[in-house]
């Protein structure tokens, strides 16, 4: 790989950090006019026909048989459910709050794999990220807890619930190393959409909705670019620097998303807040040291 490449690939990690961090951003400023279920069937329909129009130029064909059943499985773990419980939280919490608790999906993906590896393959230094990155969700959202459990501490909780989500989709998605990642990203985007305008359509009713053009606006860049532009340049750099150099852009999606939410709307993150994120984001970093036991990584917004 010559010294270009590698800066290519580098800029196209940062871009691909700026898009993802920049999601909560564009939920943050739709959601209070457009529903959850409403706001992420758009996104994943957006993001679906984007990255299917890809396959069709490559000639990549979707996977046939029994697999689209892990797939239905998959688009709820790692859009439908993760998703919603994010936008509803954004209607409560400040993106730059909601970004850090979401981004804490790879401190998950670490303990659910060592219960059920019991333990095996840890060292200390994955033990001290997971104890550091708890200790940095506790901090975000235990001084509000202590003033009664209201919506903003829900909120909070749902984003750590989406990342804990996450997690899982990561340890269930491990089931489709042999196919196409863009085929299978396609067809879980094309799962949730399928399941999930149903669900907008019935609870949300949509076409009573009026939102501003600044709200649709917002829609459609977390559709087109956070979402199908967005996993097009995960899959590339999949490719070109592994899942560890891609799984880097967690913690510079952090940054992003937190100064994003203080530059553009406003947001006033008080000190123990940034006590936390350091602590989530040492948390983070801790728990992607090489281990013994070979983990998958959670990455998307």
């Amino acid at each position: 790989m010559t010294a270009d490449t590698r800066r290519r690939d580098y800029a196209l990690l940062l871009v691909l950090a700026t898009l993802w961090g920049s999601s909560y951003l564009f939920q943050r400023v739709s959601v209070p006019e457009i529903p959850p279920l409403t706001l992420v069937a758009g996104r994943v329909t957006g993001g679906a026909a984007l990255l299917f129009a890809v396959m069709l130029v490559q000639g990549v064909r979707f996977p046939r048989g029994r697999i689209w059943g892990a797939l239905v499985v998959q688009s709820f773990l790692n859009a439908s459910a993760a998703w919603v419980l994010l936008a509803w939280g954004l209607r409560h919490v400040e993106s730059a709050l909601a970004t850090v608790l979401n981004s804490t999906s790879p401190l998950w993906v670490f303990v659910f794999t060592m219960i059920a590896a019991g333990g095996r393959g840890a060292r200390p230094a994955h033990l001290a990220g997971t104890l550091a990155g708890l200790s940095g969700v506790v901090l975000i959202v235990g001084p509000a807890a202590l003033q009664g459990l209201g919506n903003q501490v829900l909120g909070q909780l749902a984003c750590v619930a989406g990342a804990m989500i996450y997690a899982l989709a990561a340890i269930w998605g491990r089931r489709f190393a042999g196919l196409h990642p863009l085929a299978v990203a396609t067809g879980t985007m094309l799962c949730a959409s399928v399941t999930l305008w149903p669900a907008a359509l019935t609870f949300e009713q949509p076409w009573t909705l009026t939102p501003s053009a600044r709200a649709l606006g917002a829609w459609s860049v977390l559709a087109f670019f956070c979402t199908g532009l967005a996993l097009l340049i995960y899959f590339h750099l999949l490719e070109r620097i592994g899942s560890l150099g891609v799984a880097s852009q967690a913690y510079l999606r952090q940054a992003v998303g937190v100064g994003l939410g203080i530059l553009v709307l406003g947001e006033r993150p008080g000190p123990m807040v940034f006590a936390g994120v350091a602590l989530a984001v040492l948390g983070v970093i801790l728990v992607n040291r090489p281990v013994k036991v070979p983990l998958p990584t959670a990455t998307r917004p």
